[in-house]
């Protein structure tokens, strides 16, 4: 059977707002000055889901996570998701990455690959991961790529992860 080919879409609000948030000052709802008039604070872009009480104590983390570029065209191998909280990554410098993301419901332990989507973040663009959405590892394109990322730490197993049928869903060079 030949590989599924993914098409790059551009990654916006609207788009992607099924998987979780996009993280940019542009369209911000809220928009505040502080700091005597020489901030100006875009409030409030994501949520950070820390889960349930009846999963534990979680707190939030700060992290910054290296991704080493990807080369295009390249077939996926697996995805993850993080079923007891969100997942935010907010690149630290100007550049590209892919989004990749499958819908999934929380009792059913694969994702539903007939839904599977490929965005490309523009510069100033992030991500957060709804609670429990199927997404790929970082995709990180043009050079070596530093993100904050904001997780849950706490109790309970936060990670599951599905293999992908060997070459079975191919993204395409960019155009």
């Amino acid at each position: 059977m030949p590989p599924r080919t993914l098409p790059i879409e551009p990654l916006t609000a609207a788009a992607f707002e099924p998987f979780g948030e996009v993280i940019e000052a542009a369209g911000a709802a809220e928009r505040i000055a502080i700091n005597e008039g020489f901030s100006e604070r875009f409030h409030a872009l994501a949520r950070v889901d820390l889960g349930d009480a009846a999963d534990g104590p979680a707190q939030a983390l700060i992290n910054i996570f290296r991704s080493k570029p990807r080369q295009l065209p390249m077939y996926l191998r697996m995805l993850e998701r993080h079923p007891l909280g969100s997942q935010s990554f907010t690149p630290l410098a100007p550049g590209t990455f892919l989004v990749v993301v499958a819908p999934g419901a929380p009792d059913q332990p694969a994702p539903d690959l007939a839904g599977l989507r490929c965005f490309l973040a523009a510069a100033g663009q992030g991500v957060n991961y709804a609670r429990g959405t199927w997404h790929h590892p970082l995709l990180s394109l043009h050079a070596v790529s530093d993100f904050l990322v904001v997780d849950r730490a706490g109790p309970g197993l936060n990670l599951q992860e599905f293999a992908l049928a060997p070459e079975s869903v191919w993204i395409p060079a960019l155009d």
